[in-house]
């Protein structure tokens, strides 16, 4: 019998440790890490609704992003340029996503020495909710459907981003959904930041 209260309580143990590496929505208002082969990106909530990132490239210079709600890109900056993305509506209006909820907002895309020549669309389409893993760890995500568009209503990108509210963060891009090139590219590891 007390060999199986020590198990038991092994077992507990264990399980608790492996909870604690999977970050929530608590733990992630102190920060957390997302990696890929090439890629860590350092999450941390900044005032107004923003999500500093900076991301470590294995081959390219260091990217600093700040998104809105950590979703939305507002700003770029790395020692290969900046990048401001100035939006001509209110975003606050746009959260907390909803499955079904769609939204058109517009921005000026600014850099240093280049004039903008024209606004940008963002269409946000909140297909529904899904459970993304990131190692032993799983997630509920909103697949949210972004479509980039230029003056002129030209398509520039579009992919769906799987985007963890409880997280602030989107944690994989679909791209080419639906059609045999189908493809996902995703975080494959969540962990705390390091105080």
């Amino acid at each position: 019998m007390k060999a199986a209260t020590i198990g038991m309580a092994l077992l507990a143990a264990a399980g608790a440790a492996h909870g604690a590496e999977c970050v929530d929505a608590k733990t992630a208002k102190t920060g957390f890490v997302l990696e890929m082969p090439g890629i860590r990106s350092e999450f941390r909530p900044a005032a107004g609704g923003m999500v500093s990132v900076a991301n470590t490239y294995q081959s390219e210079s260091p990217q600093t992003q700040f998104l809105y709600a950590g979703l939305i890109e507002v700003f770029r900056d790395s020692t290969t340029g900046h990048l401001a993305m100035i939006p001509l509506g209110d975003l606050k209006k746009l959260f907390p996503l909803k499955a079904g909820a769609k939204s058109t907002t517009q921005f000026v895309e600014l850099s240093p020495k280049k004039q903008p020549k024209g606004t940008k669309t963002l269409e946000l389409a909140v297909k529904g909710k899904e459970t993304f893993s990131l190692g032993g760890c799983k997630y509920n995500v909103l697949a949210v459907k972004e479509t980039f568009k230029n003056q002129a209503g030209e398509t520039l990108d579009t992919f769906t981003a799987l985007y963890a509210p409880d997280l602030g963060a989107s944690l994989a891009r679909r791209y080419d959904e639906g059609t045999n090139s189908e493809s996902v590219v995703g975080y494959e590891t969540i962990k705390p930041l390091a105080n």
